[in-house]
């Protein structure tokens, strides 16, 4: 079903980019990804979902749909062999709703049938009988409200995560202060958008269990939560990673998976479910919707003296990664500033609004949002310059965080925003309708036009955190093939776009100094690599790559005689001093060398409960944007002019994909500063297709001038420093302070839209 990715570059270790193997494929269209997947015989299943976020389940009559021909299995709550409730972090969310669905688009009933057409008609034939109850879709009043009703029995209240560190209300730290700024904020639904729909394919064995084929983030914690729901042991549970259209946080909690088995082992035959595009909005979580309020103290020098904050992120139906959000936002609340008073209450909230989890920036991202905007606000008080208030307030490495941990890797944030001063701002340019707001709309001619330039920080935990037990696993066998040392690279790492089947072939040329890699499919058979998400996998399987070929290699050394200090060099084994002790050939002959790996980063706490103090993450990475924007302040049109950004990455592992994550992640925080939002009413989602639902294409992202820093972490395989997300969260800040530049208007919410800059609605 998935075919191994082979390298034969000749360069293409560690600090090279050399071509990824799965590029071209994609290119050229030939990429074989989940949706594509094709066995014959197979049936299609789908999915029958509530049409109301939030209701009482009456009765379900599936007669109908079951004498539909061509129609073989119709499954409710009643069917799921197992354990009716699955979730990432609580298990707290039904396979099929039982009695009540809390969020438009619950899943309440399975098809499977010989024809897509069938099982479609299937779906529109099972009666529901419903008793439609008053959604609860104000995070705010769920969580404070003590008349709200509740979506799960007795709370509303995901996690309350507290951060303190001095006394902000004490009158004698308020003395201190020349401005107090206080303000709200608000931060919409933004939803991962990836192109390829949810899909996968399940296939009985003959020994009762089911091989599974889907796209997804993390196999291994996918396989613990399907497993019980089917009653069986997780090794009849065999899973193979498909091709990942995209995730970036969407993929990390189950869709279709157990639905597709469950179908699969009723029937005995094939299944394969396919979402389209509408159920794709409904069938995977979001970014938590955030409402802030955030309070700044600053001296007449613009240090800054307190912060307080309450975060109310609105998690809906079910808990997800709701959790850990929580605690991320918690954490980095007040940003990568020294502020010695603290006040942070972080809240998650169960609603009847879309669920919502992991999305790239993990609650970092809405605080970012806040906090910058608070700093941008201190500074006009001040009237200091943006830039500089942050530099002032900068931590560096040394810093202790408001959550008492130290900062013990280089950090060099002031350094940073003196490199992004310094980068040349884009000439005005003389009037071209193609680059103006509005595009060749001929919406205007410049009269309207104003440009602004805006400043955005953000820091990033890298890894999971609050003491969880974070590894990866790694097989890599070294052997003779055709007369060429060959190695191949076997994880359950998925490869959602971000390079890692690159990455761990140039860890294993490195390492083994041979040319010839192949990376395996991912797949069960191997130990768990944990998830793709929190910019961890060039961390974590790398790190597991490089200690499995470093164990490879002094068994090579071993045999071969050779001093512990010898390397393998060129397909030779050769010695500090550079004499060869043996070719590699001689030394394996027939033998294939093989070693199996676990990679642990350092270990980490849990929040305090009440506090929130402890070393609760593992490595913090910063991104600094700069953006320039032309708006047309009486449309309310926005155009980005540039982005520039400076961002310290430890280790540059691949210069072309580092380069590609920060233009992508810069190209979200783009698309929630001025377009993207699910917008939701009484619950229910209002835009659940890419014709409404508006993401930035080719004419929206603007050039960006990139500087990108190396200052190695101590603590991290080869120093490297995880990248992917930091710039989603500067980004968008800085556009939006570019904007407020532009007009004069506060702009305490995200995204942007026009009736904003043009009064019609409260900005």
């Amino acid at each position: 079903m998935t075919k191994p990715l082979t390298s034969t570059s000749r360069a293409g270790g560690v600090g090279e980019s050399p071509v990824r193997p799965d590029g071209p494929l994609k290119v050229k269209g030939e990429f074989a990804y989940s949706s594509d997947l094709w066995i014959d015989g197979m049936l299609w299943g789908a999915t029958l979902r509530s049409p109301h976020p939030r209701a009482r389940i009456t009765g379900v009559d599936i007669g109908p749909a079951l004498a539909i021909a061509g129609v073989r299995a119709v499954l409710t709550h009643a069917d799921v062999p197992g354990d009716k409730f699955y979730g990432i972090d609580q298990r707290d969310q039904p396979v099929l709703a039982i009695d009540e669905v809390r969020y438009q688009g619950e899943p309440v009933a399975l098809v499977a049938a010989d024809h897509p057409e069938a099982a479609r008609r299937a779906l529109n034939s099972i009666e529901v009988h419903y008793e439609v109850l008053e959604p609860i879709f104000d995070a705010h009043k769920a969580l404070f409200d003590p008349t709200s009703e509740h979506v799960h029995p007795g709370t509303n209240l995901v996690r309350h995560q507290p951060v303190r560190q001095g006394d902000p209300d004490d009158p004698a730290v308020r003395a201190q202060c020349a401005v107090v700024i206080a303000r709200d904020y608000e931060v919409g639904i933004q939803d991962q958008a990836f192109l390829g729909p949810e899909s996968g394919l399940a296939i009985p064995s003959e020994d009762g269990g089911i091989e599974l084929y889907v796209a997804t983030q993390w196999l291994h914690n996918d396989l613990a939560q399907i497993a019980p729901c089917l009653r069986l042991p997780q090794e009849k549970v065999r899973m193979t990673m498909a091709g990942v259209g995209g995730a970036f946080g969407g993929r990390e909690d189950l869709s279709m998976q157990i639905h597709v088995a469950m179908l699969a082992l009723h029937t005995g035959k094939p299944v394969k479910m396919v979402y389209h595009r509408e159920e794709s909005f409904f069938g995977h979580v979001h970014r938590h919707p955030a409402v802030m309020h955030y309070e700044h103290g600053a001296s007449a020098d613009g240090k800054l003296v307190f912060v307080k904050a309450q975060i109310a992120l609105d998690g809906g139906g079910f808990a997800s990664t709701t959790p850990a959000v929580v605690a991320n936002a918690a954490s980095l609340g007040v940003g990568p500033y020294e502020v010695p008073h603290v006040k942070i209450d972080a809240y998650g909230a169960y609603t009847n609004n879309p669920p919502c989890g992991a999305m790239r920036g993990f609650g970092a991202v809405q605080a970012c949002f806040a906090y910058e905007s608070q700093m941008d606000a201190v500074a006009e008080a001040l009237g200091m310059s943006p830039w500089r208030l942050r530099q002032i307030n900068a931590v560096s490495e040394g810093s202790t965080l408001p959550t008492g941990q130290v900062i013990d890797s280089p950090v060099p944030l002031s350094e940073m925003l003196d490199d992004l001063v310094a980068m040349p701002l884009p000439p005005s340019e003389e009037f071209d309708l193609r680059r103006m707001p509005g595009g060749v709309s001929n919406t205007t001619h410049g009269e309207g036009v104003r440009r602004g330039v805006g400043y955005g920080v953000g820091i990033k935990n890298i890894c999971f955190s609050e003491g969880f037990d974070d590894y990866s696993t790694a097989r890599v066998r070294l052997e003779m093939i055709g007369g060429e040392p060959a190695a191949l690279v076997h994880t359950a790492a998925a490869e959602v776009g971000q390079g890692l089947v690159t990455l761990k072939a140039q860890i294993a040329r490195t390492e083994l100094g041979i040319e010839r890699v192949t990376i395996a499919p991912a797949d069960s058979r191997v130990g768990n690599a944990g998830s793709s998400s929190a910019s961890r996998q060039s961390y974590m399987t790398g790190g597991a790559v490089k200690e499995a070929c470093a164990a490879v290699r002094q068994r090579v050394i071993e045999l071969a005689g050779a001093p512990a200090d010898a390397q393998l060099v060129g397909g030779k084994v050769v010695t500090a001093l550079g004499e060869v002790v043996a070719q590699l050939a001689d030394v394996l002959g027939d033998t294939a060398i093989e070693e199996t790996r676990e990679y642990r980063h350092r270990p980490t706490e849990r929040m305090n409960p009440l506090t929130g103090q402890g070393n609760s993450h593992v490595q913090f990475a910063l991104c600094v944007h700069r953006a320039v924007v032309d708006v047309d302040v009486e449309l309310g049109l926005v155009r980005v002019v540039e982005l520039a950004a400076v961002q310290d990455v430890g280790k540059i592992m691949n210069l072309l994909s580092l380069e590609g994550q920060i233009h992508g992640g810069t190209a979200q925080g783009l698309g929630l500063a001025v377009m993207e939002e699910i917008q939701v009413a009484n619950g229910k989602v209002l835009n659940p297709s890419f014709t409404d639902y508006l993401i930035p294409t080719i004419l929206d992202m603007p050039p960006m001038r990139l500087k990108i820093l190396e200052n190695a972490d101590p603590h991290a395989p080869y120093g490297l420093r995880g990248a992917g997300e930091p710039p989603t969260l500067s980004s968008t800040p800085a556009i939006v302070a570019a904007i407020r530049q532009a007009t004069g208007l506060a702009l305490k919410r995200v995204p942007i839209r026009p009736e904003h800059l043009t009064g019609t609605l409260a900005s």
